[in-house]
């Protein structure tokens, strides 16, 4: 019987950030995948760096989206340092482009909202948006400029992620797939990996949307796919240098000269097509935005799926079965949430204490919901 100090189901960008943080403590650790870690909804992300929330319901996690952007700039130094590979790190800001009807009021509450949240926000008026990013659409009405923001190439950091783990010393399992957890007693004590038990003093399951398909896992980890359709775009003639965000798209380059453009939000189980109705929607959007994108190449679609939890927040910590710790349901905001997550899985497991609070995130708020119904 292999064993481990920790064992954790999912080698995208969380399990493998987990690992390599744990690794890192002096842990021995394992590191099991479904298929080749990566290859998932870290791969089809689309990298952007934001503690902003996107609607009212997401206020609460962005306490943790501002810890983590912070984490970035070491995290990256350490994962490229260890893994001798680039993470496509580009801290440059974010520009939120307005098209409506009463732009000053919206600019206005925009402003004081991200103030009042510890957020750095700065008005920008049509003409000063469009001389920072002359891609920007002639029917802008204004913008805001959010400059701690930043973006990743999240293909290449989650490979580097999960090569500097392996080098810490991490044990990597890929196409294995975890079909539940183990117990002994009161107290989880790994997984049963393709019929065989593994066995680990600490056991995550970070295993993204199939997290709740892991039999003893999903009354902790209630996830389900989100679809998000995506386009990469290449202009000859066009430059875009930092993200741009509106109420329909983001678009978000990267260091290869590719523009990243997306993405839908789709409720269809575990299905990845492009559909030509999500391509429609995604270029009708962008060229909204950035109207000389209409010459650009259509280099790539994808679609990937997200981990979304019936709150949409991010589902973190430990449960009532000792041992057992989930790290899923992030959403729209995984690439953003890994340094930090990451971190409180290592300062639980190693001090019994965290630096951030993540009661909101508690696996547990689930199971308290279905006692109260079933009661």
């Amino acid at each position: 019987m292999k064993t481990f100090d920790a064992a954790i189901a999912g080698g995208g960008l969380i399990g493998a950030a987990i690992a390599f943080e744990l690794a890192r403590a002096g842990l021995q650790v394992a590191l099991f995948d479904r298929q080749q870690p990566g290859e998932g909804s870290s791969w089809a992300a689309a990298g952007i760096l934001s503690p902003a929330p996107e609607n009212s319901g997401m206020i609460s996690t962005v306490p943790l989206g501002r810890a983590s952007l912070q984490l970035y700039p070491e995290f990256g130094a350490a994962v490229e340092e260890i893994s001798g590979q680039k993470a496509g790190y580009r801290a440059r800001g974010t520009v939120e482009a307005l098209f409506s009807s009463d732009p000053q009021e919206k600019l206005s509450t925009i402003i004081a909202l991200h103030h009042g949240l510890g957020l750095k926000a700065e008005p920008l008026s049509a003409e000063d948006a469009r001389e920072m990013e002359p891609a920007l659409s002639p029917e802008l009405e204004a913008a805001v400029f959010r400059p701690d923001e930043a973006c990743v190439d999240n293909r290449a950091l989650t490979k580097a992620v999960v090569a500097a783990a392996e080098r810490s010393g991490v044990k990597l399992f890929a196409t294995s797939n975890v079909q539940s957890i183990a117990k002994d007693g009161g107290r989880c004590n790994g997984f049963v990996v393709d019929g065989e038990k593994i066995q680990s003093h600490w056991t995550i399951v970070a295993a993204g949307c199939h997290s709740a398909e892991i039999e003893g896992a999903a009354h902790y980890a209630p996830v389900r796919p989100a679809k998000g359709q995506m386009i990469a775009l290449r202009a000859k003639d066009l430059s875009i240098e930092r993200v741009l965000w509106s109420d329909h798209i983001y678009l978000v380059p990267r260091n290869d000269g590719r523009i990243l453009a997306g993405a839908t939000v789709e409720y269809v189980g575990f299905d990845k097509n492009v559909t030509a109705g999500g391509v429609q929607k995604i270029i009708a959007a962008a060229l909204q935005l950035a109207p000389a994108l209409a010459d650009a190449q259509i280099e790539e679609t994808w679609a990937g799926l997200r981990p979304d939890s019936p709150d949409h927040l991010p589902i973190i910590g430990p449960t009532d079965l000792d041992g057992l710790l989930i790290a899923t349901g992030h959403f729209r905001s995984g690439i953003l949430l890994a340094p930090i997550t990451a971190q409180l899985i290592r300062e639980w497991i190693t001090t019994q204490n965290v630096s951030q609070d993540w009661a909101r995130f508690s696996p547990m708020r689930f199971s308290e919901v279905a006692r109260a119904t079933n009661s």
